[in-house]
């Protein structure tokens, strides 16, 4: 484990490979799972200003999903803030194209309609948070969907952290990503 500011971080964000192959998964994690993508409180009433832009995106089944349930439900597990499922299925802001599982949150701020990129969960996506009362717990999470994504990692020599430096970035600061990285480095 690496402890970096209020974190707590697994080495296999450095030790694993990771670089997601979206043609050969399909966006199954979008789909797979018993439960919606996990939010932060907070990005619930980001997810509910940016709605209007986002709709023109999605499919009548996840809008009807939306309009039912709302952004968010709780998750009866765990009682975590998830998006929606489509009848138990896929996520409500789940988009299909050509046969791949994207997300309609994404496809609308890469189109410019909106400046938030989608949940953090899912941007971070191999790693989950488990937030403790004095620190997150930054862990990867194998996942048999994800079996092409860790091939092509592999091939490419990608580490997990480095392939989310976005996201991680987005999420904890430029400091502590150079933390990270400095971290991988002493590890050689």
């Amino acid at each position: 484990m690496i402890a970096i500011d209020n974190t707590i971080v697994s080495e296999h964000l450095i030790e694993k490979k990771f670089v997601c192959d979206l043609n050969a998964c399909k966006g199954e994690c979008c789909v797979a799972g018993d439960a919606g993508a996990p939010l932060d409180f907070e990005e619930i009433a980001i997810m509910e200003d940016i709605l209007d832009e986002v709709k023109p995106y999605l499919p009548k089944d996840g809008l009807k999903t939306i309009e039912k349930y709302g952004v968010f439900v709780i998750d009866g597990d765990d009682g975590e803030y998830v998006t929606p499922l489509v009848k138990g299925k896929h996520c409500a802001f789940t988009i299909f194209e050509e046969g791949i599982a994207k997300c309609a949150i994404e496809k609308a701020f890469y189109d410019g309609k909106i400046t938030w990129k989608k949940p953090i969960s899912c941007h971070l996506y191999p790693v989950r948070i488990t937030k403790y009362k004095d620190y997150d717990a930054v862990n990867y999470n194998k996942w048999d969907v994800c079996k092409p994504a860790c091939a092509c990692g592999a091939k490419l020599d990608v580490p997990v952290y480095k392939f989310l430096r976005e996201p991680l970035i987005r999420k904890y600061g430029e400091g502590w990503y150079k933390q990270l990285e400095m971290a991988d480095k002493m590890r050689k």
